[in-house]
């Protein structure tokens, strides 16, 4: 049953196993990041099988778009050698009876390979639309430029001699200041997360999640996989992150920060203590997550660089697109950020 019955707890469970403990896996590709997105998507996966034991997968997000059309998307995937572009193509080609039951326009991956010329030409001589060059960056689903830190066998005082002069600097401002760093999965540390998120979102201008969505992240994930980090001065906290531990990697999923004693430097001590877990529990990574601007002056590329300052930027293949609908999929690519972007000229001009 190459379209995984998920009342089948047996299925599950095989497929869950597949997906955690596999080289090219995400915890995005999680079943579990499917309930995350409850309310916003549907979900379904498929895999293939040889021998009894899955060989592939990809977990799928469906989102109605309009007049009755679907977007099919496998965030960060899918899980399986994406230069082996004929097992992707068989797992699309399971795939064919969601895009049908959902009239899907496009089925969407955005799996974590870095760019390469060849792998581009692979997918555009296969059929595909692979987007990532000359695109507004707001086009994108998830960033194509992430900021990792490549640990191999390194000790933290390796990882540490890595950074910036200035942010090895700024960690031992936080420390010698008083800043302490905690973690924890207590409910109510998720209020304290969505109270200085609403903070940042207000400072920065950017969008805010619901309560209720980072509960449900707290849910999906167990502690193995979850934990949400809090730094504090003299009880006060400053700043908070929501770390995914999973498959040998450490994703910095979400962070928040006050506006109170940033002179302190909580962020930075912070992620110190967060890349310590990675490193206590064997990760060979660490991922900061997505930057959209190169540039110094720009203050969240400053703060991951200065962490990532070997490695600099890690560019990522972009959107490889499987398309069923053409004249839909054109108006998706084309038309929908015109609109968008004159939508928020709109907004600046009448605020």
């Amino acid at each position: 049953m190459p379209i995984l019955d998920r009342a089948n707890k047996d299925e599950v469970e095989k497929y869950n196993s597949f997906v955690r403990n596999r080289e090219h896996t995400s915890a995005l590709q999680d079943l579990n990041w499917g309930k995350v997105k409850e309310g916003e998507w549907e979900q379904e996966a498929v895999y293939l099988e040889q021998n009894g034991n899955i060989t592939a997968a990809m977990m799928i997000l469906i989102r109605k778009f309009a007049k009755g059309v679907s977007i099919m998307y496998a965030p960060r995937g899918p899980v399986c050698d994406i230069e082996d572009v004929s097992t992707v193509k068989k797992l699309i080609e399971e795939a064919k009876p969601l895009a049908k039951k959902y009239n899907a326009f496009v089925l969407k991956m955005d799996p974590e390979a870095i760019y390469t010329q060849k792998l581009e030409g692979m997918y555009k001589k296969s059929g595909f639309k692979v987007r990532n060059k000359d695109k507004h960056k707001h086009e994108f689903i998830q960033p194509i430029y992430n900021m990792i830190i490549r640990m191999g066998t390194k000790t933290e005082e390796e990882i540490f001699k890595g950074y910036s002069e200035k942010t090895r600097y700024n960690i031992r401002v936080a420390e010698k200041k008083g800043v302490t760093v905690r973690w924890s999965r207590d409910p109510k540390d998720i209020e304290v997360f969505h109270k200085l998120s609403e903070i940042t979102a207000t400072r920065d201008k950017i969008s805010l999640r619901s309560k209720e969505y980072y509960m449900r992240m707290l849910e999906a994930y167990d502690e193995e996989h979850l934990r949400i980090y809090v730094a504090e001065h003299e009880g006060e906290p400053l700043s908070a992150a929501i770390a995914l531990n999973y498959g040998g990697k450490l994703f910095y999923i979400y962070g928040a920060s006050s506006n109170e004693k940033r002179n302190l430097m909580p962020n930075y001590l912070m992620q110190q203590t967060m890349i310590r877990w990675a490193l206590e529990t064997g990760c060979t990574e660490y991922d900061f997550g997505g930057v959209f601007e190169m540039d110094k002056s720009n203050g969240l590329y400053r703060f991951k660089e200065g962490f990532c300052h070997q490695e600099g930027v890690t560019k990522f293949i972009g959107e490889i697109d499987h398309v069923y609908k053409k004249s839909v999929y054109f108006a998706f690519v084309h038309l929908l950020p015109i609109y968008k972007k004159f939508r928020g000229l709109l907004k600046k001009k009448n605020k």
